[in-house]
């Protein structure tokens, strides 16, 4: 029987998700409330075959704890949960060992079909996390250090660049430029075809391969 630990500060939420997964017909092997307290438990318990990893935790969070797994226990395969579907959490994740990313409010048999993927594929690809995305930030990982050839980017370009790898929208990273909407949406449209992307992803995904913002 597939295993499963659950790493969730809300209690309540965690408790119906435990229900849930036993309910779908996998043994939860313990529950923690934070990154820390998943480390420690880990060290006491039998190792599971998938780990459902909130994101946003105190103590230590999603991304630290993903990332120590990725180190120590590379064979554990974690499933990031978050209410919200962010680019730059979804990256960030990837880029820490998640194989898989699913909201929590998803339902019951996606999220079924998340775990099984991940148990017999090793990732779950999802309108969220594509194979194509995921494939990027394992090339990226491989590469290690080495910068590709860079595009002919103008200095202001390369400002927006970096601002699209923040949380902040199209809006405000106009009004942190000093210019409008509509000049932004002019740098988006003009990186896209210069960098052959087609999505804020894409675009961070160059910024990280290329050394221009790290993850």
């Amino acid at each position: 029987m597939t295993s499963i630990v659950l790493v969730d500060d809300h209690s309540l939420l965690r408790m119906g998700l435990a229900s849930l997964v036993q309910s779908l017909g996998y043994a939860v092997n313990f529950e923690a409330d934070d990154g820390k307290e998943f480390i420690e438990k880990l060290a006491k318990s039998n190792l599971p075959d998938v780990v459902l990893m909130d994101i946003n935790m105190p103590v230590m969070d999603g991304f630290e704890a993903t990332l120590w797994l990725k180190q120590n226990h590379p064979d554990i395969k974690v499933l990031a949960l978050s209410m919200y579907d962010n680019e730059n959490s979804i990256i960030r994740m990837l880029k820490a060992g998640a194989k898989g990313y699913i909201l929590k409010d998803s339902e019951p048999a996606e999220l079924k079909a998340a775990i099984d993927a991940l148990v017999n594929k090793g990732y779950y690809y999802s309108d969220l996390v594509s194979g194509k995305l995921i494939h990027a930030i394992n090339k990226i990982e491989d590469e290690g250090s080495t910068v590709n050839t860079l595009a002919n980017l103008n200095e202001r370009e390369t400002d927006f660049l970096k601002y699209a790898c923040t949380e902040m929208t199209y809006k405000e990273i106009a009004d942190k430029m000093f210019v409008s909407p509509r000049t932004i949406d002019g740098y988006r449209d003009g990186l896209f075809d210069k960098l052959h992307v087609k999505t804020r992803v894409g675009l961070v995904i160059y910024a990280i391969k290329n050394g221009i913002v790290s993850v």
